[in-house]
């Protein structure tokens, strides 16, 4: 109630003053082979003190290239017209002198990656002063004492510490947290987050995105959001502008496009977001009512009885049907028996242990979801099981061979590696700029032998085929496809060698919402097509509930709690697994609310 009649209030406040920024007729064009690329087109938009605007839409709609325009941050070949005034002053056309006073002062940008934003040979506190020095004539004790403020503002454990730290040396939260401190210190009226969360695990989103909601009702600073997370726009926008190839195609307030979209695109955007409960055909509001009965939290209009009482129904018909499916399915795949692994010693530098006492079996034709934050060991299980890294102790078996018995670069672990196919994270940097993405595909199987020539080409297009792509594309080179694209070439390559278990390495995270839906749908049909035993692994729990027969859970290198799709999602039993699915923003303005509020009930009872 406090809540709502806070955001009226404010609401109220915003409504009545003038706009902070006045976007009029922008359009964005890029000079490529002497002609006039159009990257947005005669956009229209305002924001006011203390709202947030969201700007969605997919890869490639001008949200970015527009906002970055705002400033004069476009390459050379770029061309702006239209207006912009912040403030009720011009910007475009604005002297370089005129505009660089108007950067960090009165509008600030918050970067996707701030590793890449952030300056590696200076530490956090000197890049805070820097800003400071630059744009207000103080000492650099004033400075420093301001820098200090702010990085307790953005609620930095150790503000002391991360003033000394250079930027390497903080975690992505902390990074992201030092970043918004440097934005925030000269006081702007028009703050531009661009992906502020896309390169965070949910855990640490959650909490940024506390912090920027925080940070708005104190500094009351007019922001615009840019974004393809409709699980972040719903938890912070008040209105929305989505964006299409170009063009603006509906503006509204977020209650009115998340409940009524109008134009088809947004329908389809919306549509295309995975929530969690959809793996069991569940609506949103059951799955965070369902965890606030399993963790006893008091959130307003959940049955707790009724939801305790089937609870203990399932739990005995869930136990028994996995022991049934365990003996039905036979040998795994995968098996790991106490397994460790750590990275060696190189140098100075002392060997790691990454993965301690992991026990975890595959079994064909199944998907099992590692999920964790970054940080918990996910992704280097991933790389032993396709014997990228040594196994320290215990056993991991793969397709019943004990792979920490084979010899580094032996003709067994050869062979064995044919038994296993990855899809990386990043389709950009795993294919190979200089070869046409036939020859990417085609290149697993010339080397192993199993065909050549004729034979060759048409197991390449057999597989373009699976994966859905035109035949024709064997000849381009990778930087002429989509991110969509590409990754479904990755697909086809790891599916080259007929696979028995694939290693899937976050596939999705770096795709639109849209993109991601359709390589997900691919993945599942080929899935069950083909029978392949598949680790996934990943930071979605959504993404994990659309596809996984069973989840793993990973905190610290350990698997802290596994079990089916639904023991874990709907019945998760670990205080861990539980703040973990608390923390997925939700597509839906109301019931992100209700999330918000059960994750910080689950939070002051982790800090009792």
């Amino acid at each position: 109630m406090t809540e709502n009649l806070s955001a009226e209030r404010a609401g109220g406040r915003r409504a009545a003053g003038t706009p902070v920024l006045e976007v009029r007729d922008l359009s964005v064009d890029f000079g490529v082979d002497k002609k006039w690329v159009p990257a947005a087109m005669n956009l229209n938009y305002e924001v006011r003190a203390g709202e947030v605007l969201a700007i969605v839409g997919e890869s490639g709609s001008g949200k970015s290239a527009s906002s970055m325009a705002l400033l004069g941050l476009l390459p050379s070949n770029s061309r702006v017209t239209g207006s912009v005034k912040l403030g009720g002053k011009e910007l475009l056309g604005a002297s370089g002198s005129a505009i660089r006073q108007v950067r960090g002062k009165d509008v600030a940008v918050i970067f996707q990656e701030p590793m890449t934003a952030l300056n590696p040979v200076y530490t956090v506190g000197f890049q805070i002063v820097e800003t400071l020095r630059l744009h207000n004539a103080i000492s650099p004790d004033e400075a420093k004492d301001r820098a200090m403020r702010m990085l307790e503002l953005v609620e930095l454990p150790d503000p002391e510490k991360a003033f000394r730290s250079y930027p390497h040396q903080l975690s992505g939260g902390q990074r992201q947290r030092a970043m918004i401190a440097q934005s925030l210190s000269c006081d702007p009226k028009l703050l531009i987050a661009d992906e502020p969360t896309t390169a965070l695990d949910v855990t640490v989103q959650a909490e940024i995105l506390d912090l920027m909601r925080n940070l708005r009702n104190k500094l009351d600073s007019a922001i615009v959001l840019i974004t393809h997370d409709m699980g972040v726009v719903a938890d912070l926008a008040d209105r929305i502008a989505v964006m299409r190839r170009g063009v603006i195609v509906e503006t509204g307030t977020a209650h009115e496009i998340f409940n009524n979209p109008q134009h088809e695109y947004t329908q389809a955007l919306l549509a295309a977001v995975p929530h969690l409960g959809q793996g069991a055909g569940e609506d949103e509001v059951d799955v965070t009512a369902a965890l606030a009965a399993a963790t006893h939290a008091d959130l307003t209009g959940v049955d707790h009885e009724e939801l305790l009482r089937r609870e203990r129904d399932n739990e005995e018909a869930l136990r028994h049907t996995a022991e049934e499916a365990a003996r039905a399915k036979g040998t795994p795949v995968l098996e790991l028996v106490d397994v460790a692994i750590e990275y060696p010693k190189q140098g100075r530098v002392p060997a790691f242990r990454a993965v301690e006492g992991a026990n975890l079996a595959i079994y064909p034709g199944e998907v099992v979801g590692l999920v964790g934050e970054s940080g918990s060991g996910k992704t280097t299980i991933g790389r032993a099981a396709v014997g990228l890294l040594p196994v320290a102790d215990g056993s991991l078996k793969v397709v019943g061979q004990d792979i920490g018995s084979l010899k580094t670069n032996s003709k067994e672990l050869h062979a064995l590696r044919r038994q296993v196919g990855m899809v990386f994270q990043d389709p950009s940097s795993s294919l190979n700029p200089r070869l046409p993405i036939g020859e990417s595909i085609g290149e697993p199987m010339f080397l192993a032998g199993v065909a050549k020539g004729a034979a060759l080409q048409q197991r390449i297009e057999g597989l373009l085929d699976q994966v859905e792509l035109p035949r024709s594309y064997r000849n381009r080179y990778p930087h002429e496809l989509s991110g969509g694209q590409k990754q479904r070439v990755g697909i086809a390559r790891a599916l080259s060698l007929k696979p028995k278990l694939m290693v899937a390495d976050e596939p999705t995270s770096a795709l639109d919402v849209s993109v991601q839906a359709k390589v997900l749908e691919l993945f599942q049909a080929l899935q069950r097509e083909l029978g392949f035993a598949c680790l996934f692994v990943t930071h979605d729990l959504a993404v994990i509930d659309v596809l996984s027969d069973r989840i793993c859970v990973m905190q610290r290198g350990r698997i802290v709690e596994q079990g089916t799709r639904d023991q874990i999602l709907r019945q998760p039993k670990e205080a861990y697994t539980q703040r973990l699915l608390a923390a997925v923003p939700l597509p839906d303005p109301e019931k992100q609310r209700e999330r918000r509020e059960l994750r910080a009930q689950l939070l002051a009872t982790a800090a009792e």
